[in-house]
């Protein structure tokens, strides 16, 4: 039997299971939880300056840091979810998030903090290909859309409540509120997943390969702190920014010809052979470019919303998050449509509907009513709600079953990479735009809105990429490498 030839062990017709269902559900709470703490971090970051009396460019480290660690461990995750029982990680993956969660709330300052948000990391870096990889292990390939579409609720509108939720808090009780309005939840979904949840797959005992690892963290970790560091700069080139991008493009390198290296001998941490399945290729690809414009997007308008339009964070939030709860509204729809239709028609009107509330908003201005910018938030949600679904239903589907928790991970790494770059491009584009127009003696909220306009004008040229790229992608089932899927 040939590597291709591996039998798909979730290849039954028949309805999950009362204790598959319950397995999965308490990993979608749980990734839920963590992937909301990941964004909350924003509204509040003025706050705990003033409050633990830091600067702009250490407090930044309680985002950058959270992201440098993702970016570092996610890559070990396939090589754990094979090695390692799906009891005992979820234990360690939420045990991790529940510690750094008490630390932060408890935190007498700024260090400790920041080592609070890392543990938390550690955790949440986990979750997610853990989830991935135990739906593609579980459901039929004929009911994957659908819980692929309750996975699309955890990546989409988690990241879009986060600062809505972050923002009333802050505005009714404080920052510590944050941390402590999350630690029963997590701790329940812990309690809980160690009581019913159950193994899933077979384990193996291949060693670690430590040299891995050591390439990853300063590859995968250089390059999300390089571009994480130019969005935080306002896109101002330094030594140390432009020798983070030289560590991480030359460790990523290194790393690869290691992982092809190792995988002639099934050791490789993290297997590159996804690669070889141009439809996970090409979703991976799409994925890279909607996660870019969503982190991008969300974090260039709310400075639109306050800055030019002059709300305040409170109303801000609450004006994005009808957005938030549209994209969970459509998930689990658009995850049914997926299982009549395939990806590609979904792909199509949900790239199209992205790019075209992107056109729309370069025409927007100090004078431009909030209703408009709701109507452009709802577009650009029901967009991305129409495409995070059938990119990961099409994209592992097209792999083999033994390669779903490397598939998992390389979706997980590619994600947090392009989420660093589109906040890293956008966030540049507008500053440097912003700067030049004030030293020419435009006003600061004419300035502001020069800037939004050119960081709004390239993110819709990217998305037509995403548009071009839609029309290529087709069905979900596992394919034979190098051949795209039908």
């Amino acid at each position: 039997m040939t590597s291709t030839d591996v039998p798909d062990v979730a290849t039954s017709p028949h309805a999950l299971s009362r204790a598959d269902r319950t397995v999965i559900g308490v990993l979608l709470v749980a990734t839920f939880v963590v992937i909301l703490n990941e964004t909350i971090m924003g509204v509040a970051l003025p706050v705990l300056l003033t409050e633990l009396d830091v600067t702009a460019s250490v407090g930044q480290w309680l985002t950058a840091g959270f992201l440098l660690t993702m970016s570092v461990v996610i890559p070990v995750t396939g090589y754990l979810i094979q090695r390692v029982g799906t009891r005992v990680l979820f234990g360690v993956a939420m045990g991790l998030f529940s510690t750094g969660t008490l630390i932060a709330a408890l935190a007498p300052g700024f260090p400790v903090l920041l080592g609070a948000r890392v543990v938390q990391a550690f955790g949440t870096a986990i979750m997610l290909p853990l989830l991935m990889t135990t739906v593609m292990t579980l459901v039929p390939p004929a009911r994957r859309g659908a819980l692929m579409g309750n996975i699309s609720i955890v990546i989409s509108v988690a990241p879009a409540i986060g600062p809505t939720v972050s923002g009333v808090v802050l505005d009714l009780f404080g920052w510590r509120a944050m941390f402590w309005a999350v630690l029963p939840i997590s701790l329940a979904a812990m309690v809980l997943g160690l009581r019913m949840v159950t193994d899933v797959g077979e384990s193996s005992r291949a060693p670690l390969d430590v040299p891995s690892v050591v390439l990853s963290v300063f590859g995968f970790g250089g390059l999300v702190y390089g571009l994480s560091s130019i969005g935080h700069s306002g896109g101002a080139a330094n030594t140390t920014l432009w020798l983070s991008l030289v560590v991480g493009v030359a460790g990523i390198t290194a790393f690869v010809l290691r992982q092809v290296s190792l995988q002639r001998r099934e050791r490789a941490l993290l297997d590159l052979r996804t690669f070889a399945f141009r439809m996970f290729t090409l979703a991976s690809a799409l994925m890279m470019v909607m996660m870019g414009l969503l982190l991008g997007v969300a974090t260039i308008l709310p400075i639109y919303i306050q800055n030019v339009l002059g709300l305040d964070p409170l109303a801000t939030g609450l004006l994005l998050l009808p957005g938030g709860l549209l994209m969970g509204l459509l998930s689990p729809v658009v995850g049914r449509l997926y299982d009549r239709v395939g990806p590609r028609v979904l792909l199509i009107v949900g790239t199209t509907a992205t790019s075209a509330s992107l056109w729309f908003a370069t025409g927007f201005d100090a004078a431009t009513p909030g209703a408009l910018v709701l109507v452009f938030h709802l577009v650009l949600s029901l967009g991305l709600a129409f495409s995070f679904t059938p990119l990961f239903s099409a994209g592992l589907g097209a792999l083999p079953s033994r390669l779903y928790s490397h598939g998992s991970a390389v979706f997980s790494t590619t994600q947090q990479l392009a989420a660093a770059a589109g906040v890293a491009l956008l966030v540049s584009v507008m500053s440097g735009r912003a700067a030049d127009l004030l030293a020419a003696g435009e006003s600061a909220v004419g300035a502001d809105m020069g800037g939004l306009h050119s960081a709004l004008l390239l993110a819709a040229v990217f998305s037509l990429t995403a548009v071009a790229g839609s029309f290529a992608v087709r069905g979900g089932r596992a394919e034979s490498p190098g051949v795209v899927g039908h």
